[in-house]
């Protein structure tokens, strides 16, 4: 099993703080229960006793009965046979009715440490906001990285090329690299996704035309790396027969958002210095799910490389907006702390037409910060003190 360090170690200096709920989330099947069950390891190294660390998953029909607050409170409080410091884990605690009020309730009498996963980001930022505003710290946990994925297949380094055109068609869920079939990988996915739609769109967010939440997304994904355009979406709804009302369109918006799905990256002014909250764009979480939720059967290499980058640099830890110059756009501002850098992605640039517009795009910024055009070439093509990356040397360097 592949240790997952990067998410470790950002998590670990929590393992012991019992003010504060730790919430691990993420897209289903992205990892979050390995890790805690990694993190469960890591304490009892610590010397804490297996009878001091209460797990349960929700996904287990063992934990069925727990639907409410009161139940998971009294089932945790039963557990407690002395007045030590006990871990508690919950897997998909989303499931249990009001869960923030028994995970308060635990809180307070610090004797709990306690952990929580959930496959919805509203479960962070809407129902915690007032039991536990501010007593939480949360971490996303993403599908695996690609120098993760290079571990747990041992690719060597001159078949990196080939392990990332995979990666552009099947995605990095962990579990489908179990499967070495297409139809295999394709089957595992789309079950993934139907769980997602089930139990998370459906059965959580209460969304019932699932045929309209699903054009939505064909659309989002196979328009990616454009601007969004909310009228063009809904002639397209039209077109096919999904007519829905404005409103409808950004409430199933926000759903592919919060269940991970999809990300929504905002524009910023370089020169006004601002986040613009119109004409955003979107990247999918995932390139598997983008696979079998696209009508095309042709990878397009372009937007995948676009993607990967974008996701390479929300698992690095930055924060990622469109920019927007008076003349044009940069792919990606990437920021952290006060690390800011400029980012063009660009799959191949050995024509000189294409170098010029990629490194031209950064003509009219003025101020000192790095510059890079990240591409597939081996080639060096930096110029004009803007650094040309190799795509793999970027995925493989955990210092960018």
């Amino acid at each position: 099993m592949l240790k997952r360090d990067y998410y470790l170690n950002k998590i670990k200096d929590f393992y012991h703080v019992n003010s504060l709920i730790k919430i691990l989330c993420g897209l289903r099947r992205s990892g979050k229960s390995v890790i805690l069950q990694q993190i469960i390891e890591e304490i009892k190294l610590s010397g804490v006793k297996n009878d001091h660390i209460i797990y349960v998953n929700f996904e287990s029909l063992d934990y069925s009965d727990i639907t409410t607050a009161i139940e998971l409170n009294n089932y945790i409080k039963s557990l407690i046979k002395d007045k030590k410091n006990y871990y508690v884990f919950l897997d998909e605690v989303q499931k249990v009715h009001e869960f923030e009020k028994a995970i308060n309730s635990l809180r307070i009498t610090n004797q709990f440490s306690i952990f929580i996963t959930g496959s919805n980001s509203k479960m962070t930022f809407l129902e915690l906001s007032t039991d536990l505003s501010g007593r939480y710290v949360s971490f996303r946990i993403n599908p695996l990285s690609f120098k993760e994925v290079v571990q747990i297949t041992n690719t060597k380094k001159e078949n990196y090329f080939d392990l990332l055109l995979d990666i552009f068609e099947w995605g990095t869920l962990p579990q489908r690299f179990m499967f070495n079939n297409n139809n295999s990988k394709e089957n595992y996915i789309r079950d993934v996704y139907d769980s997602i739609l089930l139990k998370d769109v459906v059965d959580r967010l209460g969304i019932t035309d699932i045929t309209s939440f699903n054009k939505i997304l064909q659309y989002v994904l196979e328009t990616e790396t454009r601007e969004f355009s909310a009228t063009n979406v809904l002639e397209y709804l039209e077109k096919n027969g999904n007519k829905v009302a404005t409103d409808t369109l950004y409430k199933y918006l926000e759903a592919l958002c919060s269940t991970f799905i999809v990300n929504r990256v905002y524009r910023y002014d370089i020169n006004g210095k601002a986040v613009l909250k119109s004409l955003n764009k979107f990247y999918a979480t995932d390139l598997g799910v983008k696979k079998i939720k696209t009508n095309s059967k042709e990878v397009n290499y372009s937007q995948a490389f676009e993607n990967i980058i974008y996701n390479e640099l929300i698992k690095k830890g930055y924060d990622v907006y469109i920019g927007k110059t008076r003349e044009g756009e940069i792919d990606f501002i990437a920021s952290k702390n006060k690390d800011i850098k400029y980012i063009q992605a660009c799959y191949d640039l050995s024509t000189e037409e294409t170098r010029s517009r990629e490194f031209g795009a950064f003509n009219n910024i003025n101020d000192n910060y790095p510059k890079y055009v990240i591409s597939t070439n081996k080639e060096d093509y930096s110029q004009n003190g803007i650094k040309n990356i190799n795509i793999f040397d970027f995925l493989m360097d955990d210092k960018f």
